[in-house]
């Protein structure tokens, strides 16, 4: 049923949303130079790997200089790539990992390489299950570059404090995932949004 779900939700969301997606990509290729789309090798479902897609928000070859952004002081991020990061629009190239099966609307949100060996032995059971555009890590973490932003020591930062919530959060979806559970995820995600932009 959630395959199901995945694949029409997708399509319907994917013609929808063209219109705006040509809009962004113009915006993006009008902000300097760069391709339209960024992607980055994450850990899936099985531990195996696979590129996640994201419209891109910063500067040609930033990752050479970390992996983690640091919110509104990031030099890196174009003007218009903090406008899509804060509204989350340079996700929406997700939806074509969900429609490959890579990916569901909502599952634990998926990991770059380099952070898998922090993950100790109760919590790989979270690699067990296909990751998600959305889940409570999202919810609960929906500004984390600006958490990081905050701290002298972003890399830190993450790997002793904001890998080890979200991963029990992410385990908890895990344990406890249901369709009725999804929907209540994509419906908060939805209005936190909403709510992030307005403040």
């Amino acid at each position: 049923m959630k395959r199901i779900f995945d694949l029409a939700f997708s399509l319907i969301l994917l013609s929808l949303l063209l219109p705006l997606f040509t809009l962004i990509s113009i915006l993006i290729l009008l902000s300097g130079k760069g391709g339209v789309f960024f992607k980055q090798q994450r850990v899936g479902k099985g531990q195996q790997l696979f590129w996640l897609y994201k419209f891109r928000t910063m500067r040609p070859d930033s990752e050479k200089f970390g992996q983690i952004t640091v919110g509104d002081r990031d030099p890196r991020v174009t003007k218009v790539g903090s406008i899509l990061r804060k509204s989350k629009l340079d996700e929406l190239p997700q939806i074509i990992n969900i429609l490959k099966g890579e990916m569901s609307f909502v599952g634990p949100r998926p990991e770059v390489p380099k952070y898998i060996p922090n993950y100790s032995e109760g919590y790989l059971e979270i690699l067990t299950v296909r990751p998600g555009l959305t889940d409570l890590a999202s919810l609960e973490y929906i500004e984390e570059s600006k958490l990081l932003g905050a701290s002298d020591d972003p890399e830190k930062t993450y790997i002793e404090e904001v890998l080890p919530a979200k991963l029990d959060l992410q385990l908890e979806y895990v344990q406890k995932n249901s369709l009725g559970m999804d929907v209540k995820i994509l419906v908060k995600t939805f209005f936190k949004i909403l709510r992030t932009l307005v403040g």
